[in-house]
């Protein structure tokens, strides 16, 4: 006998399955944070590898014991300020009604344009907070400082924790200078990794929605769906029926993953060979437990977590494994 209950294949959550409009995420929602810090900070997904840890959680079964972790392995050059945006309430949400330019070194051209008026960390004391609801930062990517071979950077928009007062402050220090992954992340805590998944091209409903195959007997479709439930009154099928489409290359969000380390030693990390289709680590890079979504080269985003998880006692890294990737 068959199950009763058979849920339905394919999350109605994602609606359409279409692709991604940019090769990486944008960030639409972010918590409240009191710490003055950024809330979000971006790095290139090298590959993976795995670490032999201690367990220092008292309430695990392994407690005390070393334990075997896959990481991703994030190389995350800092970050540059372009742009400081001021937020005042509007009649539908907020609006931008003041934006400070910073000078941004010449490869930030080949991606947008530059302003001819540039400001100093001076100005942002003169600007009025009176109305002012948020304050928030574009920033972009400097890859020549990894091993990709591209200079273009990516240009994001980043969420600031604190007072509007104490933003800036904080942005005063940091225009002149640069954002570093110590600076947003640290050892134990969680993330939320944001990121464009790895894309599929179009394929069929068994493998875009895991639909079952038919009867070895069936007739015309194998791998199809059964049923293309009602469709006389509405005239067509439904959206909701599995079909064939696009699959992949979607972004997506993957909660609470735990930072294992950051480190600037890039021998540690670094397999005999390099990564595979990535090459060699060489600036500042993250260790992320487990998988994370999107392919090797892409920008990844790293967020402040939104489900903030009960706080567990940090593993510690005893061994990171360089070995080759490629069978060598």
């Amino acid at each position: 006998m068959g199950k009763r209950l058979n849920p339905r294949h394919g999350s109605m959550q994602f609606w359409p399955r279409v692709r991604a409009k940019k090769a990486y995420a944008r960030v639409r929602s972010l918590p409240d944070v009191k710490e003055v810090k950024p809330l979000v900070f971006a790095g290139y997904k090298a590959g993976m590898t795995h670490v032999i840890v201690t367990d220092n959680d008292k309430n695990s079964l392994t407690k005390g014991e070393k334990v075997a972790y896959p990481v991703t392995v994030v190389e995350c050059p800092s970050l540059k300020i372009s742009s400081v945006r001021f937020y005042e309430p509007a009649g539908y949400g907020s609006k931008i009604t003041k934006e400070l330019f910073f000078k941004v070194d010449k490869e930030f051209s080949k991606r947008a344009p530059v302003s001819k008026t540039l400001s100093t960390a001076q100005d942002l004391d003169k600007v009025d907070l009176t109305n002012v609801t948020n304050i928030t930062v574009v920033a972009y990517t400097q890859p020549k400082q990894t091993g990709l071979g591209k200079k273009t950077p990516e240009i994001f928009e980043m969420g600031l924790g604190g007072s509007n007062e104490e933003k800036i402050t904080f942005l005063k220090e940091k225009i002149a200078s640069e954002i570093t992954a110590s600076d947003v992340l640290s050892v134990g805590s969680m993330v939320d990794v944001r990121a464009v998944t790895k894309g599929k091209g179009n394929q069929g409903p068994v493998k875009r929605f895991g639909i079952s195959l038919r009867a070895k007997k069936s007739e015309k479709v194998k791998r199809g769906p059964g049923s293309l439930g009602g469709w006389k009154a509405q005239g067509h099928v439904m959206y909701r029926i599995a079909y064939s489409g696009q699959t992949g290359y979607h972004q997506r969000t993957q909660y609470n993953n735990l930072i294992l380390g950051i480190y600037d030693d890039v021998e540690k990390v670094n397999p005999k060979g390099g990564f595979v289709d990535f090459g060699l680590v060489k600036a500042n890079y993250v260790l992320v437990k487990g998988s994370i979504p999107g392919t090797k080269k892409r920008l990844v985003t790293l967020t402040a977590p939104l489900r903030v998880s009960k706080k567990k006692a940090t593993p510690t890294v005893e061994f990171i494994s360089i070995e080759s990737k490629q069978g060598n």
